[in-house]
């Protein structure tokens, strides 16, 4: 089991899914900076002053055995905007990756399609044999 494990841990997929998750959690990270510290302060400053953060709804006040219960609409907001931005990106990297792929594909095709042929059929047995063949090697026939 362990060789097993082994083995697909060291497949390529694997490795390359990892390296995204990490590069992926990083990118989470300066999206969520981006939302707080940057995108957020002058919004809140266009509503009124407003720190998103601090946007709450008390659902029970706090006494002094409990803290009060709250609802954080503000941070709530920030994660949507967090996740907007992420989706966003990640469909633009899935769309330029789709569209470089289909590029790549036509350009393949077109190679195979521009390239003369290098073999031919034997009339007698149908084998494929070499295009400047004049025998063919498996039933000898004249080509």
């Amino acid at each position: 089991m362990l060789n097993e494990f082994k083995k697909f841990a060291m497949k390529g997929n694997v490795i390359d899914m990892a390296v995204g998750i990490i590069i992926g959690g990083a990118f989470s990270g300066v999206v969520q900076s981006v939302v707080k510290d940057i995108l957020m302060p002058p919004l809140g400053i266009l509503i009124g002053n407003v720190d998103f953060s601090d946007i709450m709804i008390t659902l029970k006040d706090a006494t002094e055995t409990s803290a009060a219960v709250t609802m954080n609409v503000g941070l709530f907001l920030n994660s949507v905007i967090s996740f907007t931005i992420l989706a966003f990106a990640v469909f633009l990297l899935v769309r330029n990756l789709n569209k470089l792929q289909e590029i790549t594909s036509r350009k393949e095709a077109a190679a195979e399609a521009a390239a003369p042929p290098t073999t031919k059929e034997c009339p007698k047995c149908m084998s494929t044999v070499h295009i400047k063949a004049t025998k063919c090697p498996h039933c000898t026939s004249d080509l």
